[in-house]
């Protein structure tokens, strides 16, 4: 997910608010898990989210989210945020967060997902 920060997404200090890169990272989390399962998924746990830079107003931000771990129900997301200048070809992490999403039937009780095939066992 890609995003342009504009003058009306920041604070005084012209960085995004904490609060807008936190529910994209939830909603990167989202679709992550969305696509493995391909169930009804809510937000379960979040875990530390780390705010290593500042977003600041003209730069772009790419959200990429990583399916970490399988529960039963459950999946763990990581999500990096990737801050580049618009005017530039460089990138620096931002921002890091991990979610657990959990998978739920048609009662909205958990509901098992598929499991991650472990490499060159078939299993």
């Amino acid at each position: 997910m890609v995003y342009p920060i504009f003058p009306g997404m920041t604070n005084h200090y012209n960085t995004l608010f904490g609060g807008q890169v936190m529910a994209w990272m939830d909603q990167a989390a989202f679709v992550c898990a969305t696509r493995w399962c391909r169930r009804k998924v809510v937000t379960a746990h979040t875990g530390a989210i780390d705010f290593k830079l500042p977003i600041p107003v003209g730069t772009m931000v790419e959200l990429i989210a990583t399916l970490s771990k399988v529960g039963r129900s459950s999946m763990d997301i990581h999500i990096d945020v990737w801050i580049e200048p618009m005017d530039r070809p460089e990138r620096h992490l931002a921002v890091q967060g991990d979610f657990v999403l959990v998978a739920l039937d048609g009662l909205n009780m958990p509901t098992p997902v598929p499991q991650i095939l472990e490499a060159g066992t078939g299993i």
